[in-house]
């Protein structure tokens, strides 16, 4: 019904209660969590997801008791990671039923491989050695079977096709490391090729699934002015979802100038 009326569909990353808290009351359509807003929270850059610094689902799972608690009526989606060697096969289906049970509407396919470059000799490896891209979207075929809403990230045509075969009702369209802020990307694609990227990838997508739901994410579009410049540009793009956007980076800008404003204050000297 809001893409009907030409409404966006907006969702958002939440690493911390008060984030999703917030998102709800301001009318966020879809709540994320996972490992990356840990890290993003507690100022370090998103790639940090897809470092061995600890468990993404062990992560995800202390973080679900704090968003969900809060959020009363907004989809929350959780971040799995389908090559995690230790839950494929019936323990994946396990565990997605498990999420499902605590709660969540949804899942998303990170941490991700797709943000590793396909011509890269570890990307190669991973996908000869069983961890690649195939076992996402794997995961998000059992997620589908299991009627959870399944919004994977996708990075280019196979992708797009891959997920929408395996039953993605959206498919957010992933342009890279998002930009901007103290600790964002310095190196990305422009808005200009994001945008034509977008129109290219969003015309496949409806035609594998007339119905899909496109989001866009990451890369140069990383704030309003950026969201706008895709959305009117783009036919065919139903929204954007962000993390860094909606956490990291109104954070930074808000505690700053809070903090600055009250540097400010001329006080009477005694």
């Amino acid at each position: 019904n809001k893409i009907a009326r030409g409404e966006p569909i907006i969702g958002v990353g939440a690493g911390v209660g008060i984030i999703a808290k917030v998102a709800e009351l301001a009318g966020a359509d879809l709540i994320i969590i996972y490992n990356s807003g840990r890290y993003r929270m507690a100022g370090f850059g998103s790639l940090a997801g897809l470092m061995p610094y600890g468990d993404a689902h062990q992560v995800l799972l202390e973080l679900a008791p704090e968003v969900l608690s809060v959020v009363k009526y907004t989809p929350v989606l959780a971040g799995v990671t389908g090559t995690h060697p230790f839950y494929q096969g019936h323990r994946m289906r396990s565990f997605l039923q498990e999420l499902k049970e605590m709660g969540f509407s949804g899942v998303q396919n990170f941490p991700t491989v797709g943000l590793i470059d396909k011509n890269s000799l570890f990307r190669r490896n991973l996908e000869e050695t069983g961890m690649g891209y195939d076992k996402e979207v794997e995961m998000i075929k059992m997620a589908h079977e299991l009627d959870m809403l399944t919004t994977p990230y996708v990075f280019d045509e196979e992708d797009i096709t891959n997920m929408i075969k395996a039953g993605a009702d959206v498919v957010v369209l992933h342009f890279g490391l998002t930009a901007k802020g103290t600790i964002g990307a310095r190196t990305t694609i422009s808005l200009e090729e994001a945008a034509r990227k977008a129109q290219e990838w969003t015309e496949l997508a409806r035609s594998l699934k007339q119905d899909v739901i496109v989001l866009v994410h990451g890369g140069p579009v990383a704030d309003l002015e950026d969201w706008r410049y895709i959305a009117e540009r783009v036919r065919g793009v139903h929204g954007f979802f962000g993390a860094t956007t909606f956490e990291r980076l109104p954070v930074e800008k808000a505690v700053a100038e809070q903090i600055k404003a009250f540097k400010a204050v001329k006080i009477k000297s005694s």
